[in-house]
């Protein structure tokens, strides 16, 4: 059993994608509709911009989302499609990806979405008010009770339960530096702060969940073709009133990565591909469950390798 999943931010790299549209029309085709949504050339950013600009969240949404549907549309030109998997998932943003590749949202309506919730988590924090924090080496029960101790009348929350030993909390800047003291008192092997513009997935997103809900009411979002494994659920939906209304609790709740992948393992998969930039989610899938074996796809020769092995196999 076979699940694709999808990166979030801090994947992105400048040239991501851009062997998978010179390789294949249909990969170059979603960049267009990506650009054509926006109304301007993210795609020329995107291979030869600037990564400062790249990195800025209402750029990296959507430049990721592109990428990861063109390594889908390579792969369904080389006859493997979205079928193929028995869920979809994304860590973040990548839900987003997810929907698209599963039918649930067109591209163009993924792109908009995106950059419109990029805007709006920036928006939603005024520089330096908030942060965020990687706390390695303590689970998840741990960096809660760390949060909740770091609080003190502030926001700080478990952002992402990315993986045993990985967690990142988010909210005010001074409450995740207590975080951070607090944590490393308290055994975490590093606990460090993350270089993010803005403190995602915590309630001082709360402005941009409103914006999110708004955006979303415009969308028509079909029932998808294949499951989707949920961020904040992290178990599998498929009714698009569902997936609406979690699309916006996201904004604010965690992540549920290692949850998610547990949840994966226990419904018999036993291959995930990462399709898009990077392999940060296979190396997080790899420390939940070593029964489960990982592909990275995002190049046009990972697309032919994984074509390959799934036609040998």
């Amino acid at each position: 059993m076979r699940v694709f999943v999808f990166p979030g931010q801090g994947a992105q790299t400048i040239g991501m994608g851009r062997d998978l549209a010179e390789g294949y029309p249909e990969a170059k085709a979603v960049f267009d509709e990506v650009d054509d949504a926006l109304g301007e050339k993210l795609s020329d950013l995107i291979w030869e911009g600037e990564i400062e600009t790249l990195t800025l969240t209402a750029n990296a949404q959507p430049a990721l989302m592109a990428t990861s549907l063109a390594g889908m549309a390579a792969l369904k030109a080389e006859g493997v499609g979205v079928e193929a998997a028995s869920f979809v998932a994304g860590h973040s943003l990548g839900e987003y990806s997810a929907l698209a590749a599963s039918g649930a949202l067109t591209i163009a309506d993924t792109a908009r979405l995106l950059r419109a919730r990029g805007t709006a988590m920036q928006e939603a924090v005024p520089v330096g008010v908030g942060a965020m924090a990687a706390l390695l080496g303590l689970d998840f029960e741990a960096a809660t009770a760390v949060a909740k101790e770091a609080a003190q009348g502030e926001v700080c929350q478990a952002a992402n339960d990315n993986d045993p030993a990985q967690v990142v909390v988010s909210g005010h800047k001074s409450a995740v530096e207590r975080a951070v003291e607090i944590a490393k008192e308290k055994g975490a092997k590093r606990a460090v702060l993350l270089p993010v513009s803005a403190p995602f997935h915590c309630a001082l997103m709360q402005p941009a969940a409103e914006v999110m809900a708004a955006e979303l009411d415009k969308v028509d979002i079909e029932r998808v073709d294949v499951p989707l494994v949920a961020n904040v659920r992290a178990t599998s939906i498929s009714d698009p009133t569902t997936i609406r209304n979690l699309l916006v609790e996201q904004v604010t709740g965690s992540v549920r990565w290692r949850e998610s992948v547990e949840f994966m393992g226990k419904q018999g998969v036993t291959e995930i591909w990462e399709i898009g930039a990077g392999k940060a989610l296979s190396g997080m899938i790899r420390r939940i469950n070593r029964e489960i074996a990982t592909r990275a796809v995002g190049t046009a020769d990972d697309v032919k390798a994984a074509v390959e092995a799934l036609n040998a196999g």
